[in-house]
């Protein structure tokens, strides 16, 4: 035996290959380098139930496991977006040399290692130890992180990275993300422009990309992704990102392209799968949507990457198909699940739109007509999102293709409109949510049009020099409506002029009232999963 590190003894270690001899072959360079314990699974699904419940110190996963739908990089992929998987566990991918580059992007998402088959036991240990080295460098920075103190853990990165301590590139890596997901896409930039100007790593670029697009620089994370694509097409962190910079920008087929690249490149991330089965879906291609959304529900349905919303565009899908079975099997599978999480308010939306669509299918339509009615009665409650008026526009624009009207129908579909429709793309995805249904895109683009013109004539009160009043006409329409953007605009609107407005600080107890209840409701687009960064 001969131990890697002093500490090495104590270290808990997976080895994930579906070859028992390649298994048998790693278990036992561990075992030589004193791996205290080494578990092993043969198969991606058996690794995801056991890296999802207990913590690894070393994970050395096979990238190919042929006839699954997921390869190791998914895996790997899946757990870090679920947060299953530690920034302090030691991850090395192992390929064959013609998964390099798939393998390259793998090792530098898991900020760790890979190796190419064949590789010799001093080539393990070697990464190993420089990996674990890595680590007990950066610890007091991953400690803060599992803490989830992410203030004190960026502020240590800053430290490390000011005085181009050792580490200073990892230090520098983690702080650009934990300063992106703080709010402070600045700081981020300073650090990943310090690191490019040593080395033109992808993933600098990649992050100086994400940067620009959370400051709202959407033409300058364009310009960074295009390039960064043109001397990495493999690069796949990079076409999610380019779909949402497409997205914002209003050019939906383009982004649609950009994410059908990134599965095409991972066929078994069911992330990827879902964000391209929801934007498909709202673009109107039920064909992709339909395919996308049903692989992911296949291999990913006990994945904690997988969204339930998924399932609820898929059961839009089969109802428009009229497949009365899989529809119902859509409407069991989505309450049993919604039976494990019973106090989720957002999962009982969910069951009520799919059993909303099962009877209409069965031709229930009074019993539908009620459920629709008390979706109607929460349209202005805090928790109800632009996810869930998403979901009613849709259920909304089936009921009245099946002939079923509703009088009041233009009246509700108001309400939802003023409230939600914050931006150009926010309403167009409203719009493509109702597809043809004429009777309700046209109210919600007369809507968008309204708080438009709101929003113009608060701004031509500012520059007239009657600050005061815009804020004033601002807050009036943002209580009518409970419209996110006119409760943004009338607080920089304070927040620019307040030295000058005598009762600033009852208008900013106004305007703090509505962001407190609706703004973090209703902006989001429901492209990615809740929590998940860009």
């Amino acid at each position: 035996m001969r131990p890697l590190d002093a500490d090495i003894q104590y270290a808990r270690a997976l080895v994930v290959d579906p070859s028992p001899g390649s298994r048998a072959t790693l278990v036992a360079m561990l075992r030589d380098g004193g791996v205290g314990r080494v578990e092993q699974c043969a198969h991606v699904a058996d690794a995801r139930r056991v890296l999802a419940s207990r913590h690894f110190h070393i994970v050395l996963c096979e990238h190919e496991f042929p006839g699954e739908p997921m390869t190791g990089q998914d895996l790997i992929d899946e757990l870090r977006l679920s947060h299953s998987l530690s920034l302090s566990t030691v991850v090395i991918m192992i390929s064959g040399e013609a998964a390099y580059s798939r393998v390259a992007d793998a090792a530098e998402a898991a900020l760790d290692a890979y190796l190419i088959k064949p590789h010799t036991e001093d080539a393990l240990r070697q990464r190993l130890a420089d990996a674990r080295a890595r680590k007990r460098q950066l610890k007091p920075i991953l400690d803060k992180v599992e803490q989830r103190d992410y203030e004190s853990a960026a502020e240590l990165c800053r430290s490390v990275f000011e005085v181009r301590g050792p580490q200073w590139i990892h230090a520098a890596r983690i702080g650009a993300e934990l300063y992106l997901n703080l709010g402070q896409a600045h700081a981020a930039i300073e650090m990943l422009e310090a690191v490019l100007a040593t080395r033109a790593l992808p993933w600098a670029r990649m992050g100086i990309a994400r940067s620009q697009y959370r400051s709202g620089s959407l033409a300058s994370a364009r310009r960074t992704l295009e390039s960064l694509l043109a001397d990495q097409p493999g690069y796949v962190d990079a076409y999610d990102v380019m779909g949402r910079v497409l997205l914002d920008q209003g050019d939906s087929e383009a982004a649609l392209s950009a994410l059908e690249r990134a599965c095409a490149l991972t066929p078994g991330n069911v992330a990827r799968l879902q964000k391209f089965g929801v934007l498909s879906f709202y673009c109107g291609d039920p064909a992709r949507a339909a395919q996308a959304l049903q692989r992911a529900t296949e291999i990913g349905l006990s994945s904690r990457t997988y969204d339930l919303q998924g399932l609820v565009l898929l059961a839009a899908l089969q109802f428009d198909r009229r497949d009365a079975r899989q529809l119902a099997l859509t409407r069991t599978t989505m309450a049993r699940v919604a039976r494990e999480a019973p106090g989720s308010a957002r999962l009982q939306r969910f069951v009520d739109v799919v059993d909303t669509l099962h009877l209409l299918a069965t031709r229930a339509a009074p019993e539908a007509i009620l459920r629709v009615r008390a979706m109607f009665g929460a349209l202005h409650d805090p928790q109800f999102d632009f996810e869930a008026a998403c979901n009613l526009v849709m259920l909304l624009s089936r009921l009245e293709r099946t002939e079923v009207h509703l009088e009041d129908l233009p009246y509700h579909i108001e309400r939802l409109a003023l409230r939600f429709s914050v931006s150009k793309t926010a309403n167009e995805l409203l719009v493509q949510a109702a597809g043809d249904v004429g009777a309700i895109v046209g109210v919600l683009r007369q809507c968008h049009a309204r708080i438009g013109a709101m929003a113009e004539a608060a701004l031509s009160h500012t520059i007239s020099g009657r600050p005061a009043q815009a804020i004033t006409d601002l807050l009036a329409g943002a209580e009518q409506t409970l419209n996110g953007k006119l409760i943004e605009l009338a607080g920089h609107t304070l927040a620019r002029h307040q030295a000058a407005i005598t009762d600033a600080q009852a208008l900013h107890d106004r305007i703090d009232a509505l962001k407190k209840r609706y703004l973090s409701y209703g902006t989001q687009i429901p492209l990615t999963r809740p929590g998940e960064r860009v």
